[in-house]
């Protein structure tokens, strides 16, 4: 038996851009774990199967296709302790994914070399490609082509999942940004973050990245109002973050937002071998 924590990301900024010849957008994204996760663990069985979350479908698709690429019957019992909030733009479907498929190639007589384990991830989702890795990621392209930033971490994130907020599908959410013209303007969007990113030194320089493309929450202001120093909707919703310089804004902020949401107090995650 392994086990591993399946980190939440949030995105640090999300630029979106005109449909590509392939039917997805083009995105500029920045993503940044942070240490809310759900726990997998994994152990040899007969047979494929996952309990502790009914909902997942992500998780057993990607051991099946690992199971099939490497030549092996898929023969893993998955166990999911779910403590990231569920289609919350937060990514915990795609990072149990991820886990899981570390764990089960790892535990192959001749596990999958990484850039294959990396194709497999690209096939079951496209954020499942960046939680294979540590460390803060530049995703561009279609979101699947990752480039390591170095990012401080010395911040604390406040979320909020705000109540009776539900996600709408990616495919609603990518259709009403297209349908009010939303890529206008997508190359400045992409340059202000790439410009953002060579200028940041400390935390408060992450104020510079702009705004989400895809969605915006009157929550975001009601946390600058609390003290941080950055606060947006993390993917396509609804999860709201906030960024503060200390713990103590960060539990004061937190307790004060009860009513609109569920809250969160987490911290970034840094790249493995970082201080």
């Amino acid at each position: 038996m392994t086990a591993a924590p399946a980190f939440a990301k949030i995105n640090l900024a999300l630029v979106v851009g005109p449909l590509r010849e392939d039917g997805k957008h083009e995105v500029v994204t920045v993503l940044q774990r942070i240490d809310l996760h759900d726990t997998i663990t994994l152990t040899a069985a007969d047979e494929l199967s996952v309990d502790g979350f009914a909902e997942d479908t992500v998780v057993k698709s990607a051991l099946a296709k690992l199971a099939w690429s490497a030549g092996v019957k898929p023969g893993w019992h998955v166990h999911i302790e779910k403590r990231i909030p569920v289609a919350a733009g937060l990514g915990g479907g795609s990072s149990d994914a991820a886990t899981a498929l570390v764990l089960a190639n790892e535990s192959l007589v001749e596990p999958l070399p990484a850039d294959e384990l990396q194709r497999l991830a690209s096939d079951v989702g496209s954020d499942v490609p960046f939680f294979l890795h540590s460390g803060a990621k530049l995703a561009t392209g279609d979101g699947g082509e990752l480039a390591s930033v170095e990012l401080p971490t010395g911040y604390v994130v406040v979320l909020v999942a705000p109540h009776g907020a539900t996600k709408d599908s990616s495919g609603a959410v990518y259709a009403e940004f297209d349908a009010r013209a939303g890529a206008a303007g997508f190359e400045a969007r992409a340059t202000l973050v790439h410009d953002a990113l060579g200028a940041i030194a400390a935390p408060l320089d992450l104020a510079a990245l702009p705004p989400n493309d895809l969605a915006s929450s009157p929550v975001a202001r009601e946390l600058e109002a609390l003290g941080a120093f950055r606060a947006d909707v993390s993917g396509a919703g609804p999860t709201v973050y906030g960024l503060f310089t200390t713990e103590a804004e960060a539990e004061s902020a937190a307790g004060r937002l009860t009513a609109l949401g569920r809250t969160v107090v987490a911290r970034p995650v840094a790249a493995a071998g970082d201080a």
